[in-house]
């Protein structure tokens, strides 16, 4: 099985998903279901057909999470030393040459790209472009609109 690269926060995030799934979420759905049952012919019972809908759902989440988890990769974006170049969980200071505007991102795994957040998934087409680039290189992009070029201002591993 293939390791799937993730930052200790992502981990984390997993984590406490899973907890909630178990915890919280898989019990509540028995509750609904048992509520349902109890409402007496189930061929009709919408309430009862929705919960067990839920139910599929949860279980099959808990599965993937706890499959995501097995096969993670923690990285500690904090511990990584790479000399200014970019890596995986590294954040990076860039301008737009085009526009000149400032902008950040963090490299993460698939699962916690949040491009509001400025996190960017390692897969997506820019973080291809600047990985393995160093400080004051320039990354070319290919975006929907055309090629972006983008100078690489800053490295930090936070």
């Amino acid at each position: 099985m293939a390791t799937i690269p993730i930052t200790t926060r992502g981990a984390q995030l997993l984590k406490e998903e899973l907890h909630r799934l178990k915890t919280v979420e898989r019990h509540a759905v028995v509750q609904a279901i048992a509520e349902a049952r109890a409402q007496g012919d189930l061929s009709e019972n919408a309430e009862y057909e929705a919960a067990k809908d839920k139910q599929g759902f949860i279980e099959g989440r808990i599965q993937e999470v706890e499959g995501k988890l097995a096969a993670a990769q923690i990285i500690d974006p904090a511990s990584l030393n790479a000399g200014g170049m970019v890596v995986f969980g590294a954040t990076v200071d860039l301008e737009d040459e085009g526009t000149g505007a400032p902008v950040t991102y963090q490299i993460v795994g698939e699962d916690e790209a949040d491009l509001k957040q400025g996190r960017i998934s390692i897969g997506s087409p820019i973080a291809r472009a600047l990985i393995g680039k160093e400080e004051g290189a320039v990354a070319e992009v290919q975006a929907p609109g055309g090629v972006k070029s983008y100078e690489i201002v800053k490295v930090r591993y936070i």
